[in-house]
């Protein structure tokens, strides 16, 4: 996805909530130093995420700190473990299970920080969780995806935040009765709020998938120009590719790779534009 003028103020936004976890001090030379990197690389032919990535990764030098987001990260992990029950009982009574766990998958990406759209806390979600969920799915192409959950079906799922795999473990439950392998990708570096190995082994994901990955660096979303070999091949062989998020939206809709069911909630004008949906919803939508 091509950045956008939109892009620009939510990346400040998000940049001060980074320095105020860390060191609220260094407000004005990180919103210096971005501006500045924002002034000379930003154009229209520019991913979204590819900017992104710069002006956090400086940020995070600015900050001394390799991991802003730690603590926000564990407190997610926390509150969505606390809900998985519910999340499970909703499921289990439901008459479309696979659909049902695509919608709390959905719900949990809400637990995105510093941005329209997600929240500030991650306790909000309990209070939350609900009123997403009884939202429904805006776009539900749960039934066309099917087609590609065969027998031995490879299928790579690309993660986003903590806590939020919470509630993707449990859709990795509902599709592996079809059969299908699955290698579930988290971030090779911590950045944001995203899931890197520890997280999934701390909910310990390797229950429920055939293989963890990761996408073997700094990135928002994941850097394009640079895919890791094992990243690149199992993208190439994939039979479906699950994308959870924004960011990943961002970076995958750079390249030709489909089948790509993406699982989102639309946060953005930018986002919701790019999967041709309205703002603020809860989106899985097939592109093939």
């Amino acid at each position: 996805m091509k950045v956008s003028p939109e892009c620009v103020p939510c990346l400040l936004n998000r940049l001060l909530y980074e320095v105020n976890l860390v060191d609220p001090g260094s407000a004005g030379k990180v919103m210096k130093e971005a501006c500045s990197i924002l002034g000379s690389d930003l154009s229209s032919d520019i991913c979204s995420a590819e900017i992104a990535t710069r002006v956090h990764h400086r940020t995070y030098e600015i900050l001394g700190c390799i991991d802003p987001y730690e603590k926000v990260k564990e407190i997610a992990t926390t509150v969505c473990m606390q809900l998985q029950s519910k999340a499970q009982a909703l499921i289990r009574e439901s008459d479309n299970r696979l659909s049902t766990a695509v919608l709390c998958a959905i719900v949990g990406n809400v637990l995105d920080f510093g941005i329209v759209g997600g929240m500030t806390r991650p306790e909000e979600l309990v209070a939350g969780f609900d009123a997403i969920y009884h939202e429904g799915l805006g776009v539900d192409d749960t039934e066309k995806a099917k087609k590609y959950l065969t027998p031995e079906a490879k299928i790579l799922y690309l993660a986003d935040n903590c806590g939020e795999i919470v509630f993707d473990k449990l859709l990795c439950s509902e599709l592996k009765p079809f059969g299908v392998s699955i290698t579930f990708v988290v971030k090779g570096e911590p950045i944001l709020s995203d899931a890197t190995l520890l997280e999934a082994d701390q909910i310990t994901m390797s229950e429920v998938v055939d293989k963890i990955i990761t996408t073997g660096g700094y990135a928002v979303g994941f850097d394009i120009k640079n895919i890791p070999p094992e990243l690149a091949t199992e993208l190439h062989n994939a039979d479906l590719i699950i994308s959870k998020g924004m960011a990943n939206l961002e970076a995958l809709s750079e390249t030709s790779y489909r089948p790509i069911w993406y699982l989102m909630r639309t946060k953005c004008n930018p986002v919701a534009a790019a999967v041709g949906e309205e703002r603020n919803l809860n989106v899985a939508k097939l592109f093939e």
